[in-house]
Parts: C-alpha cells; structure tokens; sequence
C-alpha cells in the first residue's frame, strides 16, 4: 500500500536560475575546467545491466560534432541478448522496488538533484553536453543541470500531488486510492537534443517502475554521465537499466516483450508511428495494454500581425530558430510576416544572422555550434542545396563539413505556403518566411493551422489584443505550448508544460502530473468497518 504522503516542503521546485558565465567568473573557469577532464577522460561506456557492466563485441566511437576527428571515447552497443537480461533486471527489480515507501525511492533522485545544483557534476555534465552535443555554455547549462534538477524535484512532487487525490469515504467505510507502478517494464527511448531528457526514465521510476532505457546514439556519453550521477546518489542497481545501440535492433526485442508496460518515448515522428504500430500489432500478447507516451516532432510558427514590435519579433526569430542549430522539436522554422513590415523585418533578420558566430561552441562567442552528426548534416546540406539552386536564400545557406558539421543560420523566403521548407520538418537552424497581405490575416490563421500535420509549439506577435484572441482561438489545436509576443521555445518545467498533438505526440505534458499518472496504476481501496452477516435486504421483507 501507499504510505500517506502528506505534504514535505522539504525541496525547492524550480526554476534553478542558469549561470552568468561571464568573464573571469568562477564559473567559467570550473567549466574549463571540466571540459579538460571530458576531452581526457577517454570514456569506455558499458551498457549498465542490473548494476553490471556489459561490454558487447561492437565498440562504437564517441565523437565530437564541431570537431569530428576527435573521439571522447568509445560505447558497447547492445545486441538482442543483452536488451534479454536488461528485462530481466527490470523485471527482478520490479518486485521490491514499487514496494518500498514513497520516501526511499525519492531520496537518490533528491540527493542527485542537490549533486548536480552545487557539485562538480554540474561542471562536467555540462562539459559532456557541450563535447557530444554541440551546446554553448549557457544551452548546455540550462538543460544538463537546471531542466534536469527541476525534473528531479518536480517528479517528487508530483508524485505527491497525485497521492494526495483520495476518494470520499462514509461512516463505518474507509476508501483508499492507490497509486501502484505499472506491472512490468517500462521502456524510455530518449532522444539527443537535450540531456535532460534522462527524465524519460527517471521520471517513472520515482513511482516505483523498473526501466529499460535506449538513449539517442549520439547522446550515449551524456546519458551514461546521467546515471553515473543517479547511482552515486544511491539507486539501487535493476532500478534503471540502459542499453546502448540501434534503435530498431533494441526496439524489436523490447516492443515485442509480453511485459512491456509502457513505452516513455521522445524522437522523430516517423519512429513513433512505427512504434505504435508494433505495439498495435502486439497487442493481444502483452500482459496488460502498454501505456504509450510520445513528444515527436514539430514545425513550429512564429505568425506576425502587421501591429507586431518589429524589433521584438526579429530577435525572437533568431533566438527561437538558431538556438542550439535549430534542433529543438519547439524552434521556429516558419514565419508568416505582413507586407507592411516585411521590408523592414527582412533587413534586421539578415543583417542579426549575419552577426550570428558559427564555430566550436566551448568558445564564449559562439552562438551556434555543429549539428549532430553526419547523417543529419547530409540532409540539411542537399535542403539548402536545393534552397540555393530556387534563389530562396536571404541570410546563410552554406555548410562546412571538412571540421565539424556545421550549417550556416539561414534566412530563405518562400512564395509557395505549401513549400517544403515551409511544411516539413527539417531540424536545423533554418527559418522559412512566407510574406503576406496585411488584409488577409484571417487567411493566415488558417494556413498556420492546416499547413503541417504537427501540434507542437508557435508564438504569436501583435500588439492588438482583439488580434490576439482571435489568433488563439483559431490556433487551438495548432500548438499544445502558444507563445504571446515570445519566442516558441525554451519552456521552463513547472512553468509551461511542454508537449503537443497531432503528430507531435500524445500531448502528456513532461514535468506534470498528468504525464507521472501515464505510470501508475490506480488500485481502489475498501476497507470496510461495519461488518455485514445477513444477505438479505429490508425490501424482502414481507
């Protein structure tokens, strides 16, 4: 049974304010510091089952973006047999783990979160995350450390939250609800964009869930770095185990499990689809129907009224579209701007993007750094090959593998609303504007709207408040996070809970209640007081 929980205050909940990193601070010189001891640490990361390392026969290098050359050190990916004995450890772990009180699950999380907020790890994850991913400082700070403590707290608390939603009881009757943790494993697939996306399977399993956990490739360093963090912080070994390696590989033996309680996934829409279907196609050989819970992808708007503030509105384009190269599920990679400020707005955001420093982002001037790695680099390199050779080009347009792989800030304008560039996700950072009419903004509500088939985030400019009413009425369903005179990214947990629909994804809202209850399984309580020993009711009496 659930242990009232009751209400602690012992935490903070967010948001854990980044740091300056300003010249000659301290913090500057601990994350140089750090990112000395990354470049040197030549890291051998073995997949963690049951709190045994497994190293397989397919070693895999752990390469930096902008500078490919350079190896941070190698990753065993697993085959069929190891994601076997990773269920098998979940499985184990499952049958003390949800049992034990709500107070000694919490406390590795808590502890882990304090260790990251005031310790070293905040240093060296953050280097890890600059290394692998390709973040300034100040991105990789604000996800590898304060997303990822303010996840941390916010599933304890929610936790609670959820607890604390108990049934009425009547005299001579006590009614319980008990929140249980879902039976079987559950499977995390988290993507390499943000380091804090550790939360897919953290968060479940604070409730008590066992996990199975296949990070993005090009995130195994990061993520490994992650649990290294959480076990120094004292959870128990089976409670989270990671496998490394080809998702298609490791999904078939996952998906395919008759113990698959649920799938916490974050990636391309493409690969969720595909595991919807299996899951569908499984479905009568599972012991209980998965929980499927997806954030995918998106192609997100910023709409300009033609009352929008010109200024504000370029440097939310280029913040919103440029940040950490555009691979954000919520940047904006489409703009629809009035004629009327279309001059003026197109020479500011040419003129900022060409301002913009491209380059290796361990250097305080650099703004945007490498895209991930080759593949995504060789598809944005033939989007703009084509965008150059259809002279949509404003600002940017060029790449530069010979180093890092590298995709200029770029500008295009497009007359077509049904471009691809305008309709299809590409990952980059790429903003598409499609000028028009000031007299047709009623046109243009719905064209952001039916334009893509995603849900995820957009923003809205203007200074007339009727404009802005009737823009998030006609948007209701176009973006599960709407921006007001804001750039569409950089949610912040416990402020605006992030997800979408449509083909977004399942719109569960990570950092929430309502995506912790996806986890747990309501168990109806009566403990009776008044005992009943006749079967018979007054109405049978004659």
């Amino acid at each position: 049974m659930t242990a009232a929980a009751g209400r602690t205050a012992l935490f903070p909940i967010g948001p854990t304010a980044p740091l300056a990193f300003a010249a000659g601070s301290p913090e500057r010189a601990r994350v140089a510091a750090a990112l000395k001891e990354v470049r040197q640490a030549d890291y051998d990361v073995a997949n963690l089952i049951g709190g045994e390392e497994v190293r397989t026969g397919r070693r895999v290098p752990i390469v930096t973006p902008h500078e490919h050359s350079r190896e941070l050190g190698h990753v065993y990916y697993a085959g069929a047999a190891e994601v076997g004995r990773a269920i098998d450890a979940a499985l184990a772990a499952s049958a003390w783990w949800g049992r034990l009180p709500w107070e000694q699950r919490a406390e590795p999380f808590l502890r882990a979160a304090d260790m990251l907020q005031h310790g070293p790890w905040r240093d060296r994850l953050n280097a890890a995350t600059m290394l692998e991913l390709s973040k300034t400082t100040y991105q990789a700070d604000i996800d590898a450390a304060c997303e990822t403590v303010d996840f941390l707290r916010a599933n304890v608390k929610n936790m609670l939250d959820m607890y604390e939603v108990q049934p009425g009881s009547l005299p001579g009757m006590w009614n319980q609800a008990e929140y249980r943790p879902l039976e079987g494993f559950v499977f995390a697939v988290s993507p390499f964009n943000f380091t804090c996306m550790n939360n897919l399977a953290f968060g479940p399993a604070v409730l008590g869930n066992t996990v199975v956990w296949k990070p993005a490739e090009s995130a195994s360093l990061v993520m490994h770095l992650s649990m290294q963090l959480l076990r120094e912080a004292g959870l128990p070994d089976g409670v989270i185990n990671i496998v490394y390696g080809d998702g298609p590989q490791i999904g078939e033996v996952a998906l395919a499990h008759r113990d698959l309680a649920a799938v916490h996934f974050t990636g391309s829409t493409a690969t969720f689809q595909h595991i919807w279907q299996t899951v569908g196609a499984n479905i009568t050989s599972y012991r209980n129907y998965p929980r499927v819970v997806g954030e995918t992808g998106g192609k997100d708007f910023i709409l300009a009224h033609p009352t929008a503030d010109l200024e504000a509105l370029a440097v939310a384009c280029i913040r919103g579209a440029y940040e950490y190269q555009g691979q954000k599920c919520s940047a904006a990679s489409r703009l629809y701007a009035p004629r009327s400020l279309w001059p003026e707005l197109r020479d500011r955001l040419v003129a900022l993007t060409e301002s913009v420093v491209v380059g290796d982002p361990t250097e305080p001037q650099t703004y945007v750094g490498a895209v991930i790695n080759a593949r995504q680099f060789g598809k944005h390199a033939d989007a703009l090959a084509r965008a150059r050779s259809e002279n949509l080009v404003l600002a940017g347009g060029g790449t530069d593998d010979s180093v890092g792989w590298f995709v200029d800030p770029t500008v295009l304008e497009v007359s077509d609303p049904s471009s691809p560039f305008l309709t299809q996700e590409l990952f980059a950072p790429v903003l598409t504007a499609y000028v028009y009419d000031d007299t047709a903004w009623d046109e243009m509500l719905r064209l952001v709207d039916q334009s893509t088939a995603y849900g995820l985030t957009g923003a809205v400019f203007a200074a007339d408040p009727a404009a802005i009413e009737q823009a998030a009425d006609a948007l209701r369903y176009t973006a599960g996070n709407l921006y007001i005179n804001d750039k569409p990214t950089a949610s912040v947990v416990g402020q605006q809970p992030f997800g979408g629909a449509r083909a977004s994804g399942t719109n569960d809202k990570a950092g929430t209640v309502w995506n912790l209850i996806r986890f747990a399984s309501p168990r109806s309580v009566k403990r009776n007081h008044l005992l009943v020993r006749d079967y018979r009711y007054p109405h049978l009496e004659t």
